[in-house]
């Protein structure tokens, strides 16, 4: 089980077989790295993705990367943060399990995850680490074939509330 963490932008990691787009729930772009995963693949995959029907919030849906280096795509819709009473944190866990379904099912052996609904969808980034930290170590530890996580994070702020995270995993409990 290898879990890593990188500071940059999503749409150019090399040797990942995925990457995780954080979408709404149309599917056909917007902002932030939704975007700029559409920009950075090609008009391809917004006609792919108006075949696809949306998304719910918490579930996934898979494409191509097309003109990405990672061969996939996986589309999956974060919960808006609402002050935390209306499941996001579950809709947010659910999102990491679908992903994860997703690349069990498609032999996915790398994928590199952005901070999903951190961004206009307001949860707390520390909140949301601790989710995704939790949900990938279960993932992963369940066998399911993934071999490397990647969780790439854009902005500092980010990146410094997962790096606390993964340093909790290699602290001994008390």
């Amino acid at each position: 089980m290898k879990i890593e963490l990188r500071q940059g932008d999503i749409t150019n990691q090399p040797d990942i077989d995925a990457i995780v787009n954080a979408a709404n729930s149309s599917l056909l772009g917007g902002g932030g790295v939704d975007g700029a995963i559409h920009r950075a693949a090609g008009p391809e995959l917004l006609a792919k993705c108006e075949t696809l029907g949306g998304c719910q919030t918490g579930r996934a849906k898979i494409t191509g990367g097309y003109l990405l280096p990672a061969k996939y795509v996986i589309h999956t819709v974060g919960p808006i943060w609402a002050g935390g009473s209306e499941g996001e944190p579950e809709l947010l866990a659910s999102c990491y399990r679908s992903c994860f379904a997703l690349a069990q099912a498609n032999g996915i052996k790398t994928i590199a995850f952005p901070a999903i609904s951190c961004g206009v969808y307001r949860f707390p980034i520390s909140h949301a680490a601790r989710i995704a930290v939790r949900e990938t170590v279960t993932a992963l530890s369940s066998n399911i074939g993934v071999e490397r996580v990647l969780f790439t994070c854009f902005t500092d702020n980010v990146f410094e509330a997962y790096q606390r995270c993964l340093s909790d995993l290699n602290q001994p409990p008390l």
